[in-house]
């Protein structure tokens, strides 16, 4: 069986996602800087806004999908900044949870929800952007699930 040749860059959907992407960040980035933090550090503070015992780093990188060693640096630089604290867990030496700190919680609160900016921008309907989020999920859950083994 031949080998199909490949589609042109703007045909292929891993292209579109990561060009989406970077699209997404530069709408964001002057709010972002505005307030002195860059997406990753923004997301941060998204998972630890309510959580009062904080988060364990390992659980903050699995949620945005990265590993446990560039959430570490991240915290760090956060923590340089007074917008979190980490603090060993005393039952587990090995745990580090992240915690915000009352400029982190004011950070958050000054940067709310920036999906009204891509609504804005883009002129799709919240709907309409919701479905698609929608289905990247469902895309990203199936690449990160468990390959089925091959017979």
């Amino acid at each position: 069986m031949p080998t199909p040749a490949p589609l042109p860059l703007d045909e292929q959907l891993c292209f579109s996602l990561y060009a989406a992407s970077i699209a997404i960040n530069r709408v964001y980035k002057p709010v972002l800087d505005r307030l002195g933090i860059t997406y990753p550090q923004f997301l941060v503070l998204q998972i630890l806004n309510g959580a009062e015992d904080g988060v364990p780093i390992g659980a903050i990188a699995e949620r945005l999908a990265l590993e446990p060693s560039t959430i570490t640096p991240l915290a760090k630089r956060m923590e340089t900044a007074g917008l979190v604290t980490r603090v060993r867990n005393p039952a587990d030496e090995r745990q580090v949870r992240v915690r915000l700190t009352e400029r982190g919680r004011a950070r958050w609160r000054e940067t709310g929800c920036l999906a009204p900016m891509i609504v804005e921008r883009t002129g799709m309907s919240r709907d309409r952007l919701a479905a698609l989020n929608v289905e990247v999920t469902a895309m990203r859950q199936a690449l990160t699930a468990d390959p089925v083994p091959i017979r």
